[in-house]
Parts: structure tokens; C-alpha cells; sequence
């Protein structure tokens, strides 16, 4: 008997995925665990994978297409075996399930109708989809510069095609660039361009929502000397050689986790009827991404030196950018970490992440003129907003964490200890 093919929940968060590329053709044998196609949730891109033996009798919805959660997509059965016109089945009674595929990433959009199979075939490399070894991302900027993967020579494991294959190639043998950004495109006479949400795109703005219209939020911002952070940075780094360097990021989180176990108070979630306050600080750093941003996870920061946080971010972040963190790597934060330094955005107020009641918002390190030791002298200076959810931090909870926030860094040598 055949056995459906449904989309499953790959992430916690995910309610509906994007079927990003099948990975088996109608009529390919299939064996349990075999992986039928790539999935893109709202946080990363995963596999989705079979949980019957058989053969694929029928795609349901082709490449691109997005897809809810529990919703089949298509047939695993016997060959020469019928499924009532490649329509799904009646939904399953209250209490059953019958998943036949296990949960990689998620997708974007809205369900397509069934079609004849020639729509399963719509991709941008219809005969070789399922045959050419490519990375999801390397797909998608192929797709939007209007790259023939099949001439693409892959630089990856066992020679998949990666980011750097395809954006290797040059405009003239790459073809007609096929932009989706952009507000009006070549040629085009209409006035503007309707992008697809991702479903990355699609969960910020269910997030913030959630988060920038019922909390009560509040901010407070203080400016930090980092002199001798500074300092402290260029000695560690003389010292680690090709070790690993660290960067001020890393003090910051380091700083951070450390402040937080001091005023627990801001290491807390609302949980509607009751504050539940952390004793362990699991770390989240924004990192910013392709259509959006992602927040990583360092646990039990509190307790790791500040080589571990440095090497486990660096891991994190670029794992986050080729959408390849698992589910419990970007959930269960209890604060939050946003720095856009490195953009030369000297201040700016992060966003909430619910259930969390905080998050510190970094800006660019800068020369200025300041009264020191009561002369007039130029020192590097931060400025550091903690945005807080007034139904967990008061103002002078928040004040006193960035007080000693701002004395550990201005005191680093106190991180090391």
C-alpha cells in the first residue's frame, strides 16, 4: 500500500517549508532513509527524508513551491501502483499520523495544486536537478544569476558546487543575470517587482510583531571606554599566533555572560503567568544572513573561557550563513547580542526576542575627544543600548547590569580571572 510523503516540522518554529529541489525522480527505488529532497525552513535548509521503501510514484509539488506543515507532497509505493490520480489522500483522523518523511529545513509561500508530472521538472537545471551535487545556496544565487550548473566545475566534498564555484563565474559565462532585488529589472516596463517572502523573511515578521507591539519596551544606553580592551585584544592575539584570534565581539559576549550571572534578574523569560529566571546564560548573537538574520546559540557561556566563545561564534556564525545550524543551535536563548560595529553604526536599539526580557544592542568603536584623568585626550569609545521588556526589568535592574557590564569592560583583565 502506498504511503504519503507529507512535509514535516524540521525546526521547532517551522509551520510551513519550501521544497527547495527533489532529490529522487517519479520511478526512482527508494529505500527508508534515503533523501527525497531539500527543504528550507524559516531558519535553515534541511533534508527531508523517506520512511518507507519502494518507489517514488508521485511528486505532488514541484521545486520552489511552499508547502505547510503536514501536508503531503507526495507517494512512496509499489511499482505500477496507483494513488487515486496522484491526488492526496483524506486527511488521517484525529490521533494518527502517518509521516513518511523525516524533518530537515524550512520553505517559504503558499500549496500548489497538484499538476500533471511536468511540473515537478521546473527548475533551473530540469534534466540534471536531481543528479548535480550543489550546495541549497549555490542553487539559489545560480537561479538569480541565470547559471547553468551543469557547466559549473564543484570545489566541494566529492565535487559539489558551492557559493564560491558559482559566484566564480564571470557575467559573460554565467548568462543573462537574473536579479530579484532589484525594484525594477532590465527591460522591464512595469513600475516595480514582487519579491517572494522567504520563510526566513516570514518569521522576523511574525517575530517582531510579536515582540515590538505587546511588550512594553524600554532603553537605556551607556557609553563604554575601550581602551584598554583595546589593549588587552592586541596582547592575547600576539600571543595566540595562528591559534585563533580573538575579536571584540568575543569580549563583548564574554563580558555579557559574565555581567548576567551577577543581575539574573535580566537573564529571564515572561512566561505569561510567571518570570522564570535563568541560572545558566545561553548566549544568543545575531548574525546576519542571506533575506534576513538568525540568532546562534552559545550554551552555558557563563561557564566557557574566552577562546571557547570566540572559537564556538566564529563556528556558529559561519555555519548560520551557509543555513546549516540545527534546531537547538539557534533556540532556548535567554539573552540576546546585536552588534553592528563593524558596519560604522555608532547606535542603534535591537528588537526583542521574545520570551527573553533583553538584549544588548553594540555599536562601532570610536576615537573621541574625552576628559581623562583631567586631561583632554583622544580614547576609543562604545556605545552599548540594552533594550529591556518593562514587564521583567525595571530601570534601575537594567542600570545596574550595564554598570557592571561596562566595568568588566573597561576592567577586562577581571575576564580572564
Amino acid at each position: 500500500m502506498a504511503t504519503r510523503i507529507v512535509m514535516e516540522a524540521l525546526s521547532p518554529t517551522m509551520e510551513e517549508g519550501r521544497l527547495v529541489e527533489w532529490k529522487k525522480r517519479e520511478g526512482d527505488p527508494v529505500a527508508v532513509g534515503d533523501v527525497l529532497a531539500e527543504v528550507e525552513t524559516d531558519k535553515a535548509v534541511m533534508e527531508l527524508v523517506a520512511r518507507a521503501s519502494g518507489v517514488l510514484l508521485k511528486q505532488l509539488v514541484a521545486a520552489g513551491t511552499t508547502v505547510p506543515v503536514s501536508q503531503p507532497v507526495g507517494w512512496i509505493g509499489s511499482a505500477g501502483e496507483t494513488v487515486d490520480g496522484g491526488q492526496p489522500a483524506a486527511p488521517a483522523p484525529a490521533g494518527r499520523s502517518e509521516p513518511a518523511i523525516a524533518p530537515p529545513s524550512s520553505a517559504p509561500a503558499s500549496v500548489a495544486e497538484p499538476k500533471a508530472p511536468a511540473a515537478a521538472s521546473a527548475s533551473a537545471t530540469p534534466q540534471a536537478a536531481g543528479r548535480i551535487k550543489a550546495s541549497p545556496l549555490a542553487r539559489r544565487i545560480a537561479a538569480e544569476r541565470g547559471v547553468d550548473l551543469t557547466e559549473v566545475s564543484g570545489s566541494g566534498p566529492e565535487g559539489r558546487v558551492i557559493k564560491r564555484d558559482v559566484e566564480s563565474r564571470s557575467p559573460a559565462s554565467a548568462g543573462p543575470a537574473r536579479p530579484v532585488r532589484s525594484a525594477v529589472r532590465a527591460g522591464d516596463q512595469s513600475a516595480y517587482q514582487d519579491v517572494p517572502l522567504t520563510q526566513i523573511r516570514k518569521t522576523i515578521a511574525k517575530r517582531l510583531a510579536q515582540s515590538i507591539g505587546p511588550i512594553p519596551t524600554f532603553y537605556l544606553t551607556t557609553n563604554v571606554d575601550m581602551e584598554r580592551v583595546a589593549e588587552a585584544r592586541e596582547a592575547l592575539n600576539a600571543a595566540a599566533g595562528d591559534q585563533g584570534k580573538v575579536s571584540f565581539n568575543d569580549i563583548v559576549l564574554k563580558a555579557t555572560a559574565t555581567a548576567l550571572v551577577q543581575h539574573p534578574a535580566c537573564n529571564a523569560w515572561w512566561q505569561d503567568d510567571h518570570i522564570r529566571i535563568w541560572r545558566e546564560v545561553h548566549l544568543g548573537m545575531a548574525v546576519a544572513v542571506e533575506d534576513g538574520l538568525i540568532t546562534p546559540v552559545i550554551r552555558h557561556a557563563e561557564s566557557r573561557s574566552l577562546r571557547e566563545i570566540s572559537a564556538l561564534s566564529r563556528d556558529l556564525a559561519a555555519r548560520a550563513r551557509e543555513r546549516k545550524l540545527k534546531p537547538e543551535e539557534y533556540t532556548g536563548s535567554t539573552f540576546s547580542v546585536s552588534n553592528l560595529g563593524m558596519f560604522d553604526i555608532e547606535h542603534f536599539t535591537a528588537v526583542i526576542n521574545p520570551p527573553e526580557a533583553g538584549i544588548l544592542a553594540i555599536g562601532s568603536m570610536t576615537p573621541v575627544p574625552v576628559v581623562h584623568e583631567g586631561e583632554v585626550t583622544i580614547r576609543r569609545r562604545m556605545r552599548m543600548t540594552m533594550s529591556c521588556d518593562h514587564r521583567v526589568i525595571d530601570g534601575a535592574t537594567g542600570a545596574q547590569f550595564l554598570k557592571t557590564l561596562r566595568l568588566l569592560l573597561e576592567n577586562p583583565l577581571a575576564l580572564v580571572w
